[in-house]
């Protein structure tokens, strides 16, 4: 690791991001990382853009400049290409705050995950893998919104930029050795369907274990409690855990269906905000469900135990895919997480993701995703020594 931090340029006005685009007008490719402070606050505070691109290293301060829209332009820009790390999180930010939708995208941890490393694979490890470098990480945790920000911290900030065009070049010639870069290329191009960052407000609800395995008026009451305290976040910009903390959600539910004095007495609950919130708790657990609550409550998801069967077909089918993967050099968390078929049932993001992509088809086969397809008809058959996969009529 150098010990001497690399030349680059301050950008810290609205004139200075001006000449910054002027300058980097034409280039064919621009890599780029942020920082940002996500903790005790609803709206995650993006507190450095580091780029690099041939007209040299630059790094962009968005708590100074308070219009970021000539750097948006290069992310939206469909004939530069930006490599990243773990990008979803920088496109995810840059969407939440400024509805940034990107194009012509190259990310590196996706790509590791094509020519034989695990996914998720951490900046550092696949640097030091695939270039030989090892980076220092003191800084990974560090107060990015101070002013004005220490060397070490500009020199951490560049390093997550320096060697992306050249993880790039090396990784993208392996990909084209073994024809994947087109795979890597159709599974970053997700990141450019504004689709892709479409997040329903009821996620956490329903998601949540304990919604799913309590009675319709518990479903309700969560669902608003859920709601109640994500506005409250919102409007005050504090973290979800500031306004009510999940750890005494649980509790929450089961002294609330028997009242005030239930409520009080439960030494799970602090009393200060019982004392603050009873009245609005009680209220939102005795008013009758909504049509559009009713509604959405069918979509939690439903998971029986009528799948003594179904866990074994599941895990059959992960044992395939890993066993295929395993093969082809290519990471299995990256085509199919455990949880995915399961998941696939209820969730239309994750059925798109699996059975609309051609790479997963071109790896697994037809077959496969013939059997994800209808998944609610296979079963397995063991006659003699054979285990085989039947489709039910």
């Amino acid at each position: 690791m150098s010990k001497t931090k690399a030349a680059y340029t301050l950008v810290e006005t609205t004139a200075g991001l001006e000449k910054f685009a002027k300058d980097v007008e034409g280039v064919s490719w621009m890599a780029f990382d942020t920082e940002f402070i996500g903790e005790k606050r609803y709206y995650t505070l993006l507190c450095l853009i580091q780029v690099q691109c041939d007209t040299g290293n630059y790094l962009i301060d968005p708590i100074k400049i308070d219009d970021l829209s000539a750097f948006l332009r290069l992310i939206e820009d469909p004939t530069i290409c930006k490599i990243t790390h773990a990008g979803d999180n920088d496109y995810r930010l840059l969407h939440m705050l400024y509805g940034t939708v990107p194009k012509n995208i190259f990310d590196t941890q996706v790509a590791a995950g094509f020519i034989g490393y695990r996914y998720p694979m951490s900046f550092g490890k696949l640097l030091e893998a695939e270039i030989g470098l090892r980076l220092g990480k003191a800084f990974a945790v560090t107060d990015w919104e101070q002013r004005p920000m220490k060397d070490s911290q500009i020199k951490y900030a560049l390093e997550d930029v320096l060697y992306l065009k050249e993880l790039y070049d090396k990784m993208t010639d392996k990909l084209n050795a073994t024809g994947r870069l087109s795979w890597v290329n159709e599974e970053c191009d997700q990141m450019t369907d504004p689709d892709y960052y479409y997040r329903d407000p009821h996620h956490e609800a329903l998601n949540s274990r304990l919604l799913q395995s309590s009675r319709t008026k518990e479903r309700v009451f969560l669902l608003r409690l859920y709601e109640w305290r994500r506005s409250e976040a919102e409007a005050k910009n504090y973290s979800k855990e500031m306004i009510l903390p999940s750890k005494i959600i649980g509790a929450l539910t089961k002294s609330v269906r028997s009242g005030r004095e239930a409520l009080t007495d439960n030494r799970r609950l602090p009393g200060r905000t019982i004392k603050r919130h009873a009245d609005l708790f009680l209220k939102l657990y005795a008013a009758e469900p909504t049509e559009e609550e009713l509604e959405t409550l069918k979509r939690v998801p439903h998971y029986k135990r009528e799948d003594e069967d179904d866990d074994l077909l599941l895990e059959f089918l992960y044992l395939l895919m890993k066993y295929r993967c395993n093969e082809e050099e290519v990471s299995h968390q990256l085509v199919m997480p455990r949880s995915a078929i399961k998941k696939m049932k209820n969730d239309e993001k994750v059925r798109k993701q699996i059975l609309g992509s051609g790479w997963r088809r071109e790896l697994l086969g037809e077959q496969f995703i013939d059997w994800l397809r209808h998944f609610n008809k296979l079963r397995i058959n063991i006659e003699g020594g054979d285990i085989k996969l039947k489709m039910m009529e």
